[in-house]
């Protein structure tokens, strides 16, 4: 069975900007690709940054591009009880992953699915496989 990879919003990022080794990757059909609503937030609210013109509408339909093609899982109860698990287990470590980086990584969990991100705070993750795509 083909493995389930879910892109985190750096990998989005990424694919939007047309990154080789991430297009590489995509061409040999790695698996089911899907990315969660926590990360198209997190791509809406930096478009929503930006000031209106050429560039913003450029990036928007880059990522309109993008998410057609990706189906957006949304965050379900069972990603909402590991959240409050792996939050709890890093804050007695006394390690800081962002509350939005802690509802990818729950969704990629409750999914069973590889993550793949390049950002090391998933790395504090107990049990999450992160795969980084543009090395």
């Amino acid at each position: 069975m083909p493995s389930l990879y879910l892109f985190d919003t750096n990998t989005v990022s990424a694919i939007m900007a047309d990154h080789s080794n991430v297009k590489a990757r995509l061409a040999v059909k790695p698996g089911k690709i899907v990315t969660c609503a926590i990360v198209r937030g997190e791509v809406r609210y930096g478009l929503e940054r930006l000031p209106a013109g050429k560039r913003r509408t450029n990036l928007e339909n880059k990522a309109s591009a993008v998410f057609a093609t990706l189906a957006i899982e949304p965050v379900t109860m069972a990603a909402a009880d590991i959240y409050g698990a792996i939050r709890r287990s890093l804050e007695l470590k006394g390690q800081n992953v962002s509350d939005n980086d802690l509802w990818i990584a729950a969704t990629a969990l409750s999914l069973g699915a590889v993550l793949v991100s390049n950002d090391h705070a998933f790395s504090y993750v107990p049990g999450l496989s992160v795969e980084d795509w543009t090395t």
